[in-house]
């Protein structure tokens, strides 16, 4: 039941509510992941028959980037400033909390200065902050695509075209993100991860992240069913067409017939 209301009136449960029964006379192939689209469903089997790896273990959590110990040495203040057991954390509101470690304008001089892509306010931004107060994984000095972490409207696939997860963009090379975001991949050169961010931008991809996307929060396990591609010009995807056309690839390559195809271009809101 998507919604809670319908069966226990005066509720609003995000994901809806399942009730499950168990026949002991059944017999017959699992459910395995159920979704309410019996369109989706399909498609969901077709991909899974291709037998790919996901693309979730490519995707950073949001607690990925994390302050250091030498950040706590210079500024002991903020130990009194952050929650008990998140003085590591980068977190959402960590631009107003912490704002004596940031700065608008990379400063001169000859200490090394990294960047935080985050929110200030409702505004996305980014901000400098020494080097070595932060530390990351393997995609901190490589380029990435950086995707929001939650997407309240239009986050979920129902009556009205989704969009699922909020706007992607590229993320260079010594740029980190607070927990406002999360980022795929970890790319030597840009023109995989200009790939990467039209497979993100995708109708086909944002589908099938879609399935287990019943709230706003698109952590890595949303993305399970997210077949990795492969981003450099040795791909089956020519990267270098529209995204409408890259879609049309995608549907061909995983044998998508009419009424699925009309189903993705139905459900998913266009991402130019």
């Amino acid at each position: 039941m998507p919604n809670s209301d319908e069966l226990f009136p005066g509720t609003n449960i995000n994901g809806g509510i399942a009730v499950t029964y168990r026949d002991e006379d059944y017999d017959g192939e699992p459910i395995g992941t159920f979704t309410t689209y019996p369109e989706l469903n399909t498609i969901l089997h077709k991909v899974a028959e291709a037998h790919e790896e996901s693309i979730a273990p490519q995707i950073t959590s949001s607690r990925s980037y994390r302050y250091t110990a030498e950040m706590h040495k210079d500024h002991p203040q903020a130990l009194s400033i952050m929650s008990s057991g998140e003085q590591f954390k980068i977190n959402t509101k960590t631009f107003q909390q912490l704002s004596f470690l940031y700065h608008s304008e990379a400063p001169a001089g000859n200490q090394e200065y990294a960047r935080v892509y985050g929110l200030d306010g409702k505004s996305r931004v980014y901000r400098w902050i020494r080097r070595d107060y932060l530390t990351g994984p393997k995609g901190f000095d490589k380029f990435k695509v950086i995707v929001p972490k939650a997407r309240g409207h239009l986050g979920t696939l129902g009556n009205d075209p989704a969009l699922v997860v909020g706007a992607p963009l590229i993320g260079e090379p010594g740029v980190a993100v607070t927990q406002s975001f999360i980022t795929i991949g970890a790319f030597e050169d840009k023109a995989p991860s200009e790939a990467c961010l039209k497979y993100v931008k995708s109708k086909f991809a944002r589908v099938l992240v879609g399935v287990l996307k019943a709230t706003q929060d698109n952590p890595a396990k949303v993305w399970k069913y997210v077949p990795l591609q492969d981003f450099t010009s040795g791909s089956d995807i020519d990267w270098s067409k529209p995204i409408p056309e890259i879609d049309q690839q995608l549907y061909s390559k995983y044998g998508l017939d009419a009424d699925e195809i009309d189903f993705i271009e139905a459900k998913v809101k266009s991402m130019d």
